[in-house]
């Protein structure tokens, strides 16, 4: 019961009047800034550091806590209204979610995302006040063989479910893995895979070849079908900004499994979001298949609900691990953590006793910075849909500029916006050949973490493999892997034993 008095405490701290008005500015900088491409609210808090130095540090950390939780709210939208997500965690976002816009179901497309990360963050929030011990003691048992099995198991089986053709899918995945190990070795410190060319010492960034593959590889498919088939650039949205009664049962259980997978790697540094919401379309698209409905491809609301609601559950168990451990799992936990330095506070087991008032404030904020989010973004879900009736051509050429903007603002480089260029033709070619995105994603993710945690082990071990599966959760990791793919291979095997089965029925006919 003790947690819950603190927080009733911590609720009398964030509704005062002026903490509650910086709740709302933090909110509306974070969603301004995350439906731009390229940014994020990563990039609005480090922007707003500078200048919070002239409030309390209640105040400032409650406006960045609305800026953390806006700014996903904000790379929702442009995923799912124009495919060029902010960050890495709405890219699964954009792949079901950018299919219910095109088909005219852009409002419900938005409810879904709003719902979805109030629902998984209201939790998040919830679970972090009461078992943020428990989640601390969880993330200690993750070691670098773990990570690796963890890694290798968002390799496999993503790309042995997301396309049809297994070949096509790990062709993708080995791209983004080849863009990964570009620049200098952190362990060697020799290059690799520069050709020589000093820009590209420091590597690809993952924001680029978001921005090129999603957001400008789309532009070129668009703009390439303009002449042959000028309905194309032509999304209708209807104006329904609520779900059905149906809509709301589909969705219900993938927040649920979405938020589920989402709580952990909030504790877990695996790289911020990005792997739970891939890991939680993974799974809802496997339980499509097995399913039969096979609605995945065409705009499945499942596999729009449980992304948003994994990355949203993972933003508030990551405050949980910063405040609790002063552990940052992500870009915007690390800036919070800077300015927690800034004000002479260090965060960790001993915050909660140095300033609880702080801490309890702040927590109590993340349950009304969802609350705010949820009205701010639910009702204006048919405005924001309207973005889709200006005219194509000059929508997508404002996307091409704003991506270029974008990439310059982060990089302050003209060599990454040439290379946006290139990588966004090959995020055409992808589209043109019908190869999947999100293993290139995926390998782009977490090539880094598999690479990192694979030579960690080693040496820990005296080059021992046997060290990757020597703990209950490598060994649990790779069973469940073993099951992916027998059952996906299973599953192909049916549908082709099917699909044999009818041709001959249609021959004796």
């Amino acid at each position: 019961m003790e947690p819950l008095f603190s927080l009733l405490d911590g609720f009398g701290t964030a509704l005062t009047p002026m903490n509650l008005l910086w709740v709302m500015v933090g909110c509306l900088l974070g969603t301004a800034v995350g439906v731009l491409p390229g940014l994020g609210s990563s990039m609005a808090v480090a922007l707003l550091l500078p200048m919070t130095f002239a409030l309390d540090p209640a105040g400032a950390f409650i406006m960045f806590a609305g800026v953390y939780f806006g700014g996903l709210f904000g790379d929702s939208t442009m995923a799912i209204l124009m495919n060029t997500p902010g960050q890495g965690s709405a890219i699964a976002s954009t792949f079901e979610g950018h299919r219910m816009a095109k088909s005219g179901r852009a409002p419900q497309a938005l409810a879904t995302a709003a719902i979805g990360a109030f629902t998984g963050g209201l939790i998040s929030c919830a679970v972090v006040v009461f078992l943020a011990p428990a989640l601390a003691a969880f993330s200690t048992l993750f070691g670098p063989a773990e990570y690796f099995g963890l890694a290798l198991f968002a390799f496999v089986a993503t790309s042995s479910v997301v396309s049809d053709s297994v070949l096509k899918g790990l062709a993708s995945l080995v791209l983004g893995l080849a863009i990964a190990v570009v620049g200098i070795d952190s362990v060697t410190g020799t290059e690799r895979f520069t050709s020589g060319v000093p820009e590209l010492f420091d590597g690809i960034s993952l924001v680029t070849v978001t921005v090129a593959v999603l957001a400008l590889g789309e532009v070129f498919r668009v703009a390439s079908r303009l002449r042959r088939d000028p309905g194309a650039m032509v999304i209708q949205s209807s104006g329904r900004p609520f779900l059905s009664g149906k809509e709301f049962r589909e969705a219900l259980p993938a927040w649920l499994r979405g938020t589920g997978i989402g709580l952990p790697f909030g504790v877990v540094p695996v790289g911020g979001s990005e792997v739970p919401t891939f890991m939680a379309y993974g799974l809802e698209r496997r339980l499509d298949k097995r399913s039969g409905r096979n609605k995945f491809g065409t705009g499945a609301i499942r596999g729009l609900a449980a992304p948003e609601a994994a990355g949203n559950a993972t933003t508030g168990t990551a405050m949980a691990s910063l405040l609790a451990l002063g552990l940052p799992v992500s870009a915007t936990a690390a800036i919070m953590l800077a300015a927690f330095q800034q004000y002479g506070l260090q965060p960790g087991p001993l915050l909660f006793d140095r300033a609880p008032d702080l801490v309890w404030g702040l927590l109590a904020s993340f349950f009304i910075a969802m609350i705010v989010l949820l009205i701010l973004n639910l009702p204006f879900a048919p405005l924001w849909a309207k973005l889709l009736l200006i005219p194509k051509p000059y929508l997508y050429a404002g996307i091409t500029v704003f991506c270029m903007l974008g990439i310059y603002a982060t990089s302050n480089s003209v060599f990454d916006v040439f290379m946006l260029v290139g990588i966004g033709l090959v995020g055409f070619a992808m589209r043109r050949f019908d190869i999947p995105l999100a293993p290139l994603m995926i390998g782009m993710v977490l090539g880094p973490l598999a690479e990192s945690s694979l030579r960690d082990a080693l040496l820990s071990s005296g080059g021992n493999y046997a060290v990757f599966v020597s703990s209950p959760i490598s060994i649990v990791l790779y069973l469940v892997l073993i099951a992916v793919v027998g059952a996906s291979l299973f599953g192909k095997l049916a549908q082709r034993r099917r699909e044999r089965g009818n041709v001959m029925t249609d021959v004796d006919g």
